[in-house]
């Protein structure tokens, strides 16, 4: 971060959010406003990160705006994917599926099945 007023005012924004005289959804706001008008900030081009670090440590998770919760759920999905398909088993062992075969869609044996006329009937 190139800005020190922007520095300056984030620690006392902080502060506020601390002892809870700031909230902290305005303080986040304060910071992409001053990033906004100002000329230093507007040339950094490490500054979308940090305010983008910083809104993680500040905000809750459930303030974050839900389009940037909804990003940062796909990047971890997509990254956990990306995982996943390293370390997938490629042996053909077993090629059969069975993973659809519900048990509830099979035909009763004939042992599973009763007559109604075995049941005891005598309450």
């Amino acid at each position: 971060m190139q800005c020190q007023r922007l520095l300056k005012q984030i620690k006392s924004w902080y502060i506020h959010v601390s002892n809870e005289t700031m909230a902290p959804a305005r303080m986040v706001s304060f910071i992409e406003a001053h990033a906004a008008e100002c000329p230093v900030c507007q040339d950094d081009p490490d500054l979308q990160a940090e305010i983008e670090k910083i809104t993680e440590i500040v905000l809750p998770e459930s303030k974050i705006p839900k389009a940037v919760r909804l990003q940062q759920e796909q990047d971890d999905i997509d990254s956990s994917d990306e995982y996943d398909e390293e370390e997938t088993d490629t042996s053909d062992d077993d090629d059969d599926d069975d993973s659809d075969d519900d048990p509830l869609d099979e035909e009763p044996s004939e042992d599973e099945n009763f007559d109604e006329d075995e049941l005891d009937t005598d309450i």
